[in-house]
């Protein structure tokens, strides 16, 4: 299967001979587009180092949290069915296809970057679902029954933005493995799910932990 010319060209600028190769996620129906395993398994010369840290193609990745908020909504697809969905922060796209393999009656994939929303349409192909895609999540009305937010608070940084998803959607469920015990009035947490980051990076087992929040309004 021969990988989206634009997006192997994004990944070949960063990593020369990286490719994008096709892969299912474990536990579920899903495949992503993603950075071969055998590429990772290397060690990066300078040059590639600057470029990862300067423009990470975490696109390329299924981090362990979306992977986890998918088999989630795989196993209680009462959270999307037949409601109105955001995949806040969407990176792959894998939180916003499983929801709608799910039954969401909609999904918008939502990032700020352009490689990003391309990524989440190529894996929406590659699924056979169709999503709708967003670059600014202020522009979006407050008309979504859930907000789906994954791999997004690796930056403590963004833990303000845990006050702003319910000013667009009736509820927000929170998946992460780096801030797993957050305090926020709003947010409860449901449980820890197992899970991995393809390819495998061998993280430390804390961050195969994945916390799963909830909030409504």
């Amino acid at each position: 299967m021969t990988p989206p010319a634009h997006l192997q060209a994004a990944l070949s600028e960063l990593l020369g001979d990286a490719r994008l190769v096709a892969e299912p996620l474990p536990g579920t129906d899903l495949k992503l587009w993603l950075i071969d395993a055998d590429n990772m398994d290397r060690a990066f010369n300078p040059d590639e180092t600057r470029r990862i840290l300067e423009d990470p193609p975490y696109w390329s990745f299924c981090w362990a949290s979306g992977l986890a908020l998918a088999r989630f909504l795989a196993e209680h697809p009462e959270w999307v069915e037949g409601k109105r969905v955001l995949d806040f922060g969407a990176g792959s796209g894998v939180a916003g296809i499983a929801a709608v393999m799910a039954g969401a009656l909609e999904v918008v994939a939502c990032d700020l970057d352009p490689i990003a929303i391309e990524a989440c349409q190529a894996n929406a192909q590659l699924n056979g679902v169709t999503l709708s895609y967003s670059t600014d999540f202020f522009a979006e009305e407050d008309r979504f029954d859930l907000i789906l937010v994954a791999d997004v608070l690796y930056d403590r940084a963004n833990l303000p933005l845990l006050d702003q998803f319910l000013s667009r959607g009736k509820q927000a469920l929170v998946a992460d493995s780096r801030v797993r015990d957050f305090q926020h009035p709003a947010y409860q947490r449901l449980g820890i799910l197992d899970a991995l980051t393809l390819p495998d990076l061998a993280e430390p087992w804390e961050f195969r932990k994945v916390s799963l929040y909830h909030a409504v309004r």
